[in-house]
Formats: structure tokens, sequence, C-alpha cells
């Protein structure tokens, strides 16, 4: 008997085509993944749905929040082996990490998407569509948390991220690799994930900005914060968990105003320390209550911190959770 698979289009790349008479890539009236179901039919009893059609840019929590919803539905009321999402690759990685942070499930949950639109020499969405689908049916999958294939590689939703504009092998997990690979033959995985903390929500409500830190920033942009009301904070920061002096008397008025504040480093490898003892080192930073990460990127904290605040984490849980 074939095993069920869920599949949720909702839009990006993996769905559009190009405009011949202006260049302009954009989505169509229907989504090119449909035509091509029956080509996987074969493997799997597919049960498919469209919550929305968006480019990437346009996903936003609430959208995350709705997929989930979808899914746990499905997991409550339908005997589901796996679920496949078609996903635009710009924000691909924070859908994921949102997904693999609040849903508790075994079954594989895999998101993929398109760096070529469908009428493009080496379309590459409907490899990655089967290739996901294949993942997602492979027993072997299962117990990984939310994973991402394309280019014949799987990642875990925590580690990767995309590292170029526009090239097919853009997915990479910068300090660790993909933990498996799709061949002609068998998906093979090589190393299991750490499993990490799952948030209890059920709405979306929090204000939570991203800043990248550069040489000669000041204060002006976290006092503008402040006047904002902000829930939380995640800052970019420089090498080890540095920033410039003049950051420090803005930064301090968002602390005393008990805004949570995460550090990240702004290079893609590595994990943000207290070495430095300098002013705005980060000595000095942990010193004054701003929490660092170890190893998110920016978009990943953000989304972290923003579930944490959600499920009522109070600041003395933030740094715990933030350490692995």
């Amino acid at each position: 008997m074939k095993k069920n698979i869920l599949v949720i289009h909702t839009g990006g790349t993996i769905s559009m085509e190009e405009d011949a008479s202006t260049g302009a890539v954009k989505p169509t009236k229907d989504n090119p993944m449909k035509d091509k179901n029956d080509q996987v039919f074969s493997m799997a009893n597919l049960l498919i749905e469209d919550p929305f059609t968006l480019p990437s840019p346009h996903i936003t929590p609430l959208e995350m929040l709705k997929i989930k919803e979808m899914i746990e539905d499905y997991l409550k009321n339908q005997d589901i082996s796996g679920v496949v999402i078609t996903h635009g690759t710009d924000t691909l990685e924070e859908t994921a990490y949102f997904l693999d942070s609040t849903i508790s499930t075994d079954i594989p949950i895999v998101l993929t998407g398109a760096m070529r639109s469908s009428n493009e020499i080496g379309f590459d969405g409907l490899y990655n569509y089967i290739s996901s689908i294949r993942v997602a049916l492979c027993p072997e999958a299962r117990k990984k948390g939310v994973l991402v294939v394309l280019n014949d590689e799987i990642h875990t939703a925590k580690n990767v991220t995309k590292t170029h504009t526009s090239n097919v092998s853009t997915f990479q997990s910068p300090q660790y690799g993909p933990i498996g690979i799709v061949t002609k033959r068998k998906i093979l995985f090589h190393h299991q994930p750490m499993l990490s903390d799952k948030f209890n929500i059920t709405s979306i409500s929090k204000n939570v900005p991203l800043l990248k830190a550069h040489a000669g920033m000041d204060s002006s942009l976290f006092y503008a914060l402040k006047s904002l009301k902000i829930d939380g904070l995640i800052i970019e920061a420089l090498g080890q968990g540095n920033l410039p002096p003049q950051t420090l008397p803005g930064l301090s008025a968002l602390l005393e105003d008990q805004i949570p504040v995460v550090l990240v480093s702004r290079c893609f490898n590595g994990i943000t320390q207290d070495v430095y003892g300098y002013e705005g080192g980060g000595k000095q930073l942990k010193e004054k209550g701003v929490i660092f990460s170890n190893g998110l990127n920016g978009q990943k904290a953000r989304i972290k911190l923003l579930l944490a605040l959600e499920a009522n984490f109070d600041q003395s849980k933030l740094s715990d959770i933030f350490s692995y």
C-alpha cells in the first residue's frame, strides 16, 4: 500500500515562470508543480494543499503559523508518513526553522524550492520536488526534525542557509555540512542532528527586529527601536560578539527597559563568545546582560526569540535556550 504524503504548495520560484516579453519572473495562474504530480503519484498517495501562493519575501511568521496548524491538523486526523513543502528560497530557511521549533512529530517534514523558474533551461524545481518526496518516504529520515532538500543534499533546518543569490547549490550548512545525500538509488544519512527545543504557541504577536553591526555604528537605531516599544532585539555583531563603543548608550537604554537583546555574529562560521574586555567588547556586553547565541544566524535567532517570547519564556530562561 502506498504511503500518504502531505504536500503543501506555498509559492516561490518553483511555482513561477519567466515572462518571455519582459524577462520578469512572476507567479503563474496554475502551479506548474501540480502538472507534475503524475510523475510522483507512483511513489506515494499525495494529499495536496495550497494555503497561499506567495513569493517568499511576502512570507511572514503568520503564514508560517498557518503551515504549522495545517500540518498539525493532518497529524491529528489523517494517517500521513511525511510532509513536503514547496517554498520560495529567500525565506525558506526561516520557515523551516519555525516549523522545526514548533512541531513535535517523528515523521519527516521536508522543505524544498527552486532557483530557476519552470520554463527555464535546467529548471531544478521538479528534481528537488521528487527528491523531497523520496526523503519524506525514507524511514531513516524519521526523528531528524525538519529537513531542507535541494540539489541532492539534505540539510537540517537549524544549520542550513542560502549562500548564493542565484546558484542552484545555494543552500549550504556552514561549519557542519549536510546530514545526508540523495542518490539515484538511495537516501543516505551520515550523521544525526541534535534536536532543539519546541515552543508551544498558538499566535504570533511579538515585534523582534534584526540589526547588523557595522564600523562606526552609533546609538541612533537603538534609541529609535526603544521608542517603537519592541519586545526583543537580535544584533548581528562583529566577530565573536563585539560592538562599536558608540552603540553602548542606546544598547543600555534597551536593557534598562528589560528588552532582551541577543547577539549573533555577522560571520557565517563560528559562535559568539564573551572574550574581549575593551569598551564594546563581548565581555562587557555579557556583563550588561546581553544574551550570546551559540551559532544561529541572525534570521533564525530572530525566529527563536520571537517564539520564546510568544511562549512567555522569562529573561532567566532565554540565556539557556540560546546556549545550544
